[in-house]
């Protein structure tokens, strides 16, 4: 998760309806568990940790992101999360990539790498932004390398050597809009510097208003979208063999 994007809402990013919409997003895909821990691979703030492990979906996390400061690790913080800027092996259950693999050049390798380290049966969350016509200055700002299909995700995933079990478009309700602003800005105004995120804080009229839109969003259209949406989910799995051996 991109701390510059959770810092742009200018708040806790566990009140903003973004993050409250995807943290449900994500609990629909993985279950309620319980998970006895978690891997949060580029965690950030550690926000849809701190989500999973109040509410009983999982016992502890151990979020990792080489962008931790040392101010930031010396914190006198106790409880059921650990933040660490890189680990070598984990036994946890489910590891949670979300919003990641875009900031990286090889986005295969950093899913093999921790695919590797992890024991036959682990499950992988992984969520994307979705679609490269929707590329604006928000990606710029946040140094991504890429958007995605869920063809093109899912291709990632395989070729990590993981197995894919669920792909879905999430904020497909906003697709329509997004598209529109996005493809109108590129239009009108061509390329800008990339200054500032798109996520910007709300008043709680409009964070009250937005997750009950996605909260309907996920009653119905969720388990079935496989069509469009502003950010990509795959839920995988390792298998007890490697894929890209036997393939």
């Amino acid at each position: 998760m991109d701390l510059k994007e959770e810092q742009a809402i200018g708040g806790d990013p566990a009140s903003h309806w973004y993050y409250i919409s995807k943290g449900k997003a994500i609990r629909s895909l993985i279950g309620e568990g319980p998970f006895s821990s978690i891997l949060d691979v580029g965690a950030g703030s550690g926000v849809f940790s701190r989500m999973l492990t109040e509410s009983g979906v999982a016992e502890s996390s151990v979020c990792v992101d080489p962008n931790y400061t040392d101010e930031f690790l010396a914190r006198d913080e106790a409880g059921p999360i650990d933040y660490v800027r890189s680990v070598s092996q984990s036994d946890a259950p489910l590891v949670l990539m979300i919003d990641v693999i875009e900031h990286v050049d090889d986005d295969v390798a950093l899913i093999a790498d921790y695919a590797r380290m992890s024991p036959a049966g682990t499950k992988f969350l992984i969520s994307v932004p979705a679609f490269n016509f929707l590329w604006s200055s928000h990606d710029d700002f946040l140094e991504h390398r890429r958007r995605y299909s869920l063809e093109t995700l899912e291709r990632a995933v395989i070729a990590a050597g993981l197995e894919p079990v669920r792909l879905r478009y999430f904020f497909g309700m906003l697709f329509p809009a997004v598209a529109a602003m996005r493809i109108a800005d590129r239009t009108l105004n061509g390329e800008k510097d990339a200054k500032e995120s798109a996520l910007k804080p709300a008043p709680e009229w409009l964070s009250k208003t937005m997750i009950a839109v996605h909260d309907l969003e996920r009653a119905t259209l969720f388990p079935y979208n496989r069509l469009a949406g502003v950010t990509a989910f795959c839920l995988a799995e390792k298998p007890s063999i490697n894929l890209r051996q036997v393939a």
